[in-house]
């Protein structure tokens, strides 16, 4: 089969766009990143790829609200050709500020008549948090999450507390696919939880299981070295690292 191609929209103020094309190409994809403005000029040019990824950064410099106004591009003028990409059996990922974006445009399901279900605001904490945090995984239905019942990713953002419209909660059942959790799957305060978020909630992914958006980088975990801790890990750095995985996965999908 041929390689996936994936898209990598860039945008001002994206700066994970190099680390997630390095993360995509050693899980043997084939990547390029594009401008939003190219995008834009030309939706049609999103038949020519597999997997649309929204990787993490500062898009637009968080005015307004962390991703609002890409996630505003992308649902006004993007909105029709992504549900297109969508149910053709295609991808889409958002990680950190792309998962803001992901929030933003519909795509994850997490709306009703009403409006939104749910929401990404300012961490707990009141400030940026920059820390590896434990997962526990319950993929269900997604792609991204096939056969991973567990990880340790790092974190980087000032506004990713997952919180929901009242009374919504429950309605998310498998959708919510990551949790912050701990070594021993105990209690998850601050800073296991790193933000705040209801139920814990890192990661989720839309009804289909192809639209992932999560918190936490699995892009900045693609090499065992990259862990804090590698040279006492088991693996002793010769193991798969658990955010490659993921991206592994998504190339799996196509073979």
């Amino acid at each position: 089969m041929p390689q996936p191609r994936v898209l990598i929209l860039r945008a001002p103020g994206t700066n994970c766009n190099e680390e997630t094309a390095h993360a995509f190409t050693l899980a043997g994809a084939v990547c390029e990143q594009v401008h939003v403005l190219r995008l834009l000029e030309s939706p049609a040019m999103l038949d020519d790829y597999q997997v649309f990824c929204l990787p993490g950064g500062f898009s637009y410099g968080d005015d307004i609200a962390a991703g609002r106004i890409l996630g505003g591009q992308v649902r006004r003028q993007l909105g029709d050709a992504m549900q297109r990409f969508r149910d053709a059996g295609k991808l889409v990922l958002g990680v950190c500020n792309g998962f803001q974006v992901l929030m933003a445009t519909g795509l994850l399901g997490l709306e009703d008549p009403s409006g939104p279900l749910a929401t990404l605001t300012r961490n707990d904490s009141g400030r940026f948090e920059a820390r590896w945090v434990r997962l526990s995984v319950a993929a269900g239905e997604c792609v991204f999450l096939r056969g991973i019942e567990q990880m340790e990713l790092p974190v980087a953002h000032a506004e990713g507390k997952f919180v929901c419209r009242e009374g919504s909660l429950p309605t998310l059942g498998a959708q919510a696919v990551l949790r912050y959790t701990t070594e021993g799957g105990g209690g998850t305060a601050y800073p296991a939880n790193p933000n705040g978020s209801a139920d814990h909630i890192a990661g989720v992914c839309d009804p289909t299981g192809r639209v992932l958006g999560l918190m936490p980088h699995p892009e900045r975990f693609v090499d065992p070295t990259q862990h804090p801790q590698w040279t006492r890990r088991r693996e002793g750095g010769n193991g798969v690292a658990d955010g490659l995985k993921v991206f592994q996965n998504a190339v799996a999908h196509f073979g």
